[in-house]
């Protein structure tokens, strides 16, 4: 089976620089500096450290013995470093590489470690100068939700609201004193009340609705239903201008009243998928409530459909994030409203909200969200619910149980794509390796003219081996006899235009490579030059009809004797 070709090779060559780092590594290298070294790359937007390579140029490859345990290695430095690095092992005929890759850090939080920001500084590492932490920590711009809000108070908070605020919080934290504590106490260990007053924050998750439409009128939900996408009044309408955790749960209900069961066959069982998902749904909700921009004046629209439901939310993607990265950077625009939902276990300080929705899509068969009628001044997103490939989802659901194994978010990415038969871009190209050494997915091919599909087994699983056959294609030296076969019926023999036409389905280049091939074996010749180049087979026409005519597959049949007959009077 061929393997992707990995980036390594192209790296060897490359200077090091903020964000590639080469170490020899031999024997062991240390796992504090390991830590060092990933903090410092995310601070400085991101990159790799390669263990088991020279670090002067011309580099080769030295292989390296250090972390073989690379799943707790990686556990570690996400406990440490609160960031997923990536760790990856290379096997190549020098010896083993080992690769640590470390995400940019959040926008306008730099990564702390033993209480310095660490950068690189020539071969070295060093502390981060003020000037650079600036321009880090003003990356993010003021957070709106933290500011006080001039008069209000906290009598202007819905008890209720205060009430489901702690025990969330109590029940994620399992700290007794959050049940004694007062409201005011509570609020100022959470961050939403300090010495001047009550924050924008404590009024958008608790406030009264008076408080509201007084201090904050565009702080507002508003749910409609939708039989179909023709304009005119919905078919049920429900405004929240209130706490977000008096309206939370209420806004789910409204939404799982009109969640029906789509259903598949799997085996003997009759399987159900709802069509949409509580997770995902929760998760657009409580991102359009954090990161919408409440400068502008205008409410955040959830607008279902019977197999479709969107999330509008006034002002663009916070600096930093576009469609294309927001399964990589995080960037809460109202970052205490962020920490009060993630104290109370409702999103991931991690930022990982929108990686759940898109897992959630992918797992049910269903396609990915879709930001198309995201701008400047709205963010929206759409899910589209309608399971589009059961067999898919038993695939995936079964190879997680066989293999026992558990992908991240980028990888159910490829999955889907490799699905869809659609290119894998260049930053999902490392994801490959792994999914095809567990045989999840199979490469056909080499170089840039490598494709890839799902294993055999998912096309077993669905009944359709033959469309297996179809996709992966012949082997080499299958394309060879036909080539072969082509030649010998052409005594005067074929420009690389015609044999292309033999293999349309191959590269030109790749028709040439086994062309070469055939050569190097004494079975055709290459006769004139440029456009007047012509393939012939090989004089010795006999040792070529060897393999072909008198084949299992061609022995005795009128191509055969045909070719033959052709072949003795070229020759």
């Amino acid at each position: 089976m061929n393997q992707p070709t990995h980036p390594l090779v192209q790296w060897l060559a490359a200077k090091e620089n903020e964000h590639l780092e080469f170490k020899e590594a031999k024997n062991n290298f240390h796992f504090e500096k390991l830590v060092k070294y990933c903090a410092a790359l995310s601070n400085e937007g991101g990159g790799s450290i390669v263990l088991g390579v020279t670090d002067k140029r011309p580099r080769k490859i030295v292989g390296s013995q250090a972390f073989q345990d690379l799943e707790r290695t990686k556990a570690g430095l996400i406990e440490r470093l609160r960031l997923r690095i990536e760790a990856e092992e290379v096997q190549n005929s020098h010896g083993r590489v080992v690769i640590f890759t470390a995400p940019p850090h959040p926008i306008g939080v730099p990564i702390a470690l033993n209480g310095a920001y660490w950068m690189r500084a020539g071969e070295d590492l060093a502390p981060m100068t003020p000037d650079i932490l600036r321009r880090i920590f003003a990356e993010a711009g003021p957070d709106f939700s933290a500011e006080i809000c001039p008069g209000a108070t906290l009598a202007e908070l819905a008890p209720d609201a205060i009430a489901e605020f702690r025990g969330r919080w109590y029940r994620r934290a399992k700290i007794d004193s959050l049940l004694q504590s007062s409201p005011e106490q509570l609020l100022r260990d959470a961050e939403l009340m300090t010495d001047a007053g009550v924050t924008y924050a404590a009024l958008v998750l608790l406030g009264t609705r008076a408080a509201l439409g007084k201090h904050l009128a565009q702080a507002e939900v508003v749910f409609e239903y939708r039989s179909s996408e023709a304009a005119g009044p919905a078919g049920q309408r429900e405004e929240f201008r209130e706490g977000a955790f008096l309206y939370y749960d209420r806004l789910w209900e409204l939404v799982n009243l009109r969640n029906e069961k789509q259903h598949y066959q799997d085996g003997l069982f009759m399987v159900d998928i709802p069509t949409f998902s509580e997770g995902a749904v929760r998760e657009a909700i409580l991102n359009a409530v954090s990161h919408r921009d409440y400068r502008y004046a205008g409410s955040v629209f959830i607008r279902q459909f019977p197999r479709r439901i969107e999330v509008v939310s006034p002002g663009g993607f916070p600096q930093g994030i576009t469609a294309e990265n927001i399964l990589d950077r995080q960037q809460p625009r109202n970052r205490r409203i962020a920490d009060a939902f993630a104290r109370c276990g409702l999103v991931d300080r991690s930022g990982q909200g929108a990686n759940r929705i898109f897992e959630s899509c992918i797992r049910e068969g269903k396609a990915l969200p879709d930001f198309t009628h995201t701008d400047t001044w709205q963010v929206a997103i759409a899910l589209n619910c309608q399971v589009q490939d059961p067999r898919f989802v038993r695939f995936l659901e079964r190879i997680g149980r066989e293999l026992a194994a558990s992908f991240d978010t980028h990888e159910f990415l490829v999955l889907d794509l490799v699905h869809r038969e659609e290119p894998i871009p260049a930053n999902l190209q490392l994801r490959l390796r792994r999914l095809v050494e567990l045989g999840v997915v199979e490469s056909v091919g080499r170089g840039k003219g490598t494709r890839y599909l799902l294993s055999r087994r998912f096309y077993a699983m669905i009944g359709q081996q033959g469309t297996y056959t179809r996709r992966k294609g012949l082997d080499d030296e299958t394309h060879k006899e036909l080539l072969l076969r082509h030649l010998l019926a052409s005594p005067a023999g074929s420009p690389l235009s015609e044999l292309h036409q033999v293999l349309p389905h191959l590269s030109e280049r790749k028709v040439q490579v086994l062309l070469h091939t055939l050569n190097g074996e004494g079975r055709v010749a290459l006769e004139g030059s440029r456009r007047w180049a012509r393939w012939k087979a090989a004089k010795d026409m006999f040792l070529a009809l060897a393999t072909i005519c008198f084949s299992a597959r061609f022995k005795n049949t009128a191509a055969s004797r045909n070719v033959l007959t052709r072949a003795r009077a070229s020759v």
